[in-house]
């Protein structure tokens, strides 16, 4: 004869309690057509996301291999960049920003000082967009005709702007009223922290206001892969040139960067 003991007994009852618990939570399931989870951990904290910063301000790099002066990026890929002198009215900027960043395009801002004095948001307006933010000089003046120290004051100041206000002087350098910098402000740009000088190779002239078809037959009309385009914030004809400008970029499977991703 087998002897039942107490602590035997006490474990089969449990066993039994918890097969028919078990099996009458199956029926329910079944029942109700409810799946069965477990108890969540009550002691342990949703993760939280952190809260989203302003986007750093990238600073210019060098691209080795590349010239002091560049007019476009490399020929074999499919990218252009469209840059912009940043000047004039603040919505006309914000209607073009918001145009290219619905058409998932990427562009580059070549501030004027002075802009950014009179409105200091647009620089944050531009990096938070995803786009680059470089220096056009404080006053946009001739800078190739002045003396070296009101060259290096026209740089510096800008970049001096920039720096206060996005932590950085900027991505670019671009010398105003010329296409290209002579040796002495290639130089200067170079102290100020700015390895390269961007020119381009489109202009379709848009601050003469020719009305948006002109502006852009005469963009399509010259880009290619690796074009740098010089444009301008403050003329309606740009606006409206826009987003047929990036339509015809995405069927030709050219995509529109920033500068720094055109040379990267």
């Amino acid at each position: 004869m087998v002897r039942v003991t107490p602590t035997d007994r006490r474990t089969a009852l449990r066993t039994a309690a918890g097969l028919a618990a078990a099996a009458a939570f199956a029926a329910g399931c079944a029942s109700t057509g409810a799946v069965a989870h477990p108890a969540p951990d009550a002691t342990r904290a949703s993760p939280r996301r952190p809260a989203a910063g302003p986007r750093p301000a990238p600073s210019p790099r060098r691209f080795p291999g590349q010239p002091a002066q560049l007019t476009h990026g490399p020929r074999t890929r499919p990218r252009v960049a469209l840059t912009f002198h940043g000047n004039g009215d603040p919505a006309t900027a914000r209607a073009l920003l918001g145009e290219a960043e619905q058409h998932g395009a990427r562009i580059t801002v070549l501030a004027v000082g002075t802009w950014l004095d009179e409105h200091p948001d647009m620089a944050r307006r531009i990096l938070d967009g995803g786009h680059d933010l470089g220096n056009h000089t404080q006053r946009h003046l001739d800078i190739n005709a002045m003396s070296e120290a009101d060259a290096a004051r026209e740089i510096a100041e800008c970049a001096a702007r920039l720096k206060r206000l996005t932590g950085s002087v900027g991505t670019w350098f671009r010398p105003s009223r010329t296409a290209r910098a002579s040796p002495l402000v290639e130089t200067l740009a170079r102290r100020a922290g700015y390895p390269h000088v961007l020119s381009y190779d489109v202009d379709p002239l848009d601050f003469t206001s020719p009305g948006a078809p002109a502006v852009t037959r005469a963009v399509l009309d010259e880009v290619r892969a690796g074009s740098v385009v010089s444009l301008h914030f403050g003329y309606a004809d740009t606006v409206a040139a826009l987003p047929a400008v990036l339509d015809e970029l995405h069927r030709r499977g050219l995509r529109a960067v920033t500068t720094t991703e055109l040379f990267s």
